[in-house]
């Protein structure tokens, strides 16, 4: 079992967040932060992580808040706790990430100096505003992409399809901090599961993690979702198929200099390969 963080200078001395910034956290612990004002969405990373066999030591921090902005205050409230952890998994999904930036922005800032060496990022998110939009090329997210290494110097991208939301597929309040997280499913996924436009977000994401059932059934239900993701992919990209195929597999699909995952495929494996690259350092 890995140690847990141990008393760093900041425990000792009253550091500013410049000073901060420069410093390395060698005393990481077996700990990972989930960072997301998603309810569902951090049920359903948490319980994949917590199910995992090769995770059972990791010390799993989450926002415990379900208020939006009570959320966002606890979130910036981690930034320096984060200096304890070996990785961060981090939802960027356009519509809430306005309300983090900031405390994203000191995250990444005390974390900067051990990232990708005994720290990583693993970023959740949607596509790009014109995914739908753009024609029929997947290099529609490079500058997605290229964007988030800016801002997280991620160690990977996954990118969920329940997260993407199409301008016309979201309600807006236009009232800070009486935004709701969508809880219903984008309207072009509900010809694929029901045709039931009340289908939930966290419904969906139970039905597909499968805790508590069998292996087989989990296995099956993955097969499901992976059959679900490759034939809207044929839709909206028909002329790629060895893209697709790439994508759909544990290394993912590589654009430029980036690489693009899907959620929840292979998930847990990176979350595994990650924290132990992070405690090796």
């Amino acid at each position: 079992m890995l140690q847990l963080g141990v008393e760093t200078l900041e425990d000792r001395w009253d550091i500013t967040d410049d000073e901060h910034d420069i410093l390395s956290h060698t005393g990481r612990g077996n700990r990972i932060h989930v960072l997301t004002l998603d309810k569902a969405l951090a049920d359903d990373v948490c319980e994949r992580i917590h199910n995992d066999p090769r995770m059972k030591f990791a010390k799993l921090i989450r926002p415990r808040q379900t208020n939006v902005r009570q959320t966002v205050e606890e979130i910036d409230a981690m930034a320096r706790e984060t200096v304890h952890s070996r990785l961060l998994i981090i939802d960027a999904r356009k519509i809430t990430l306005t309300k983090l930036q900031w405390a994203y922005n000191k995250i990444v800032g005390y974390n900067r100096r051990d990232l990708n060496r005994l720290c990583y990022i693993i970023l959740i998110g949607d596509g790009p505003g014109n995914l739908f939009r753009a024609g029929q090329a997947l290099d529609v997210f490079v500058l997605h992409l290229a964007g988030h290494r800016v801002d997280f110097h991620p160690a990977v991208f996954f990118y969920d399809p329940l997260l993407h939301y199409e301008p016309d597929e979201i309600e807006r309040s236009g009232v800070d901090f009486e935004f709701v997280i969508p809880d219903k499913i984008p309207r072009r996924l509900v010809p694929h599961f029901k045709q039931d436009e009340d289908m939930r977000v966290d419904k969906i994401r139970r039905y597909f993690r499968a805790i508590g059932k069998e292996d087989e059934v989990r296995k099956k239900r993955l097969r499901k979702l992976r059959h679900l993701y490759k034939e809207r992919m044929i839709e909206q990209f028909p002329n790629h198929a060895d893209q697709l195929k790439a994508w759909l597999s544990r290394k993912g699909i590589r654009l430029a200099s980036e690489k693009l995952h899907l959620y929840p495929l292979y998930f847990e494996d990176w979350v595994h390969k990650l924290m132990l690259k992070a405690a090796e350092g």
